[in-house]
């Protein structure tokens, strides 16, 4: 069962969001919030799996309550999953460099919030099609920087390139076609390359590589 905390000013939405999820088998809301410091002190209370955070909040917006949920080691297991807007590039680029999972368009169709849920829950990263390029190019300089090998210097060749394969957006279904290795290899060089370049998930390792130059924009 995934659990869920959403956190949205509006009832109406938050209403709207509880009979989605609760009306499928394997989802539950656990608990409601109306701006980032209610969610982040309800997301300690309450553990959920995936936290679906809006950023756009009055009193303590989204943002910061990404930065509570993230600072606090005991979170490390909860998910966070951003609903913006076309006009919100820069906040979904800082919930991502804050630790976010992901984000997704409210004009998303139902399902594809469902489907968004459980790809977080799961352990990948999550980027709209429609920012993943906008998110790149606030990543990365006009001139690409050169690979840092200090970033990456604890790496093994194979874990480099697995995540050269997750910042170009390849789940771990698609990485293990490509290097012709099992579901759990990759799941496990996934793990490691977290662990030694201490990435809180997968949406922070597509960072790193950008910023760090190991994988360029085309």
């Amino acid at each position: 069962m995934i659990r869920v905390l959403i956190a949205d000013d509006q009832s109406l939405v938050r209403a709207g969001f509880r009979v989605l999820i609760d009306s499928e088998d394997d989802m539950v809301v656990v608990a409601e919030a109306g701006d980032g410091a209610t969610a982040a002190e309800l997301t300690g209370g309450t553990r959920p799996d995936v936290v679906l955070m809006d950023i756009q909040m009055p009193g303590t917006d989204g943002l910061e309550g990404i930065r509570r949920i993230t600072a606090d080691p005991d979170l490390a297991a909860v998910r966070i999953l951003i609903l913006t807007t076309f006009d919100d590039d820069a906040y979904a680029v800082a919930g991502i460099s804050a630790g976010a999972s992901g984000f997704l368009l409210k004009t998303t169709a139902p399902a594809q919030l469902l489907h968004g849920i459980r790809v977080v829950a799961g352990g990948e990263e999550l980027l709209a099609p429609g920012l993943t390029r906008r998110l790149i190019a606030r990543l990365t300089t006009p001139t690409p920087p050169a690979v840092d090998d200090t970033t990456f210097a604890d790496l093994t060749a194979r874990e480099r390139e697995v995540v050269t394969l997750v910042a170009e957006g390849l789940s771990n279904d698609e990485i293990t076609k490509r290097l012709f290795i099992s579901l759990a290899t990759a799941k496990t060089h996934v793990s490691r390359a977290l662990g030694k370049l201490g990435a809180r998930d997968r949406a922070q390792l597509v960072t790193l590589a950008y910023r760090h130059g190991l994988v360029r924009p085309d």
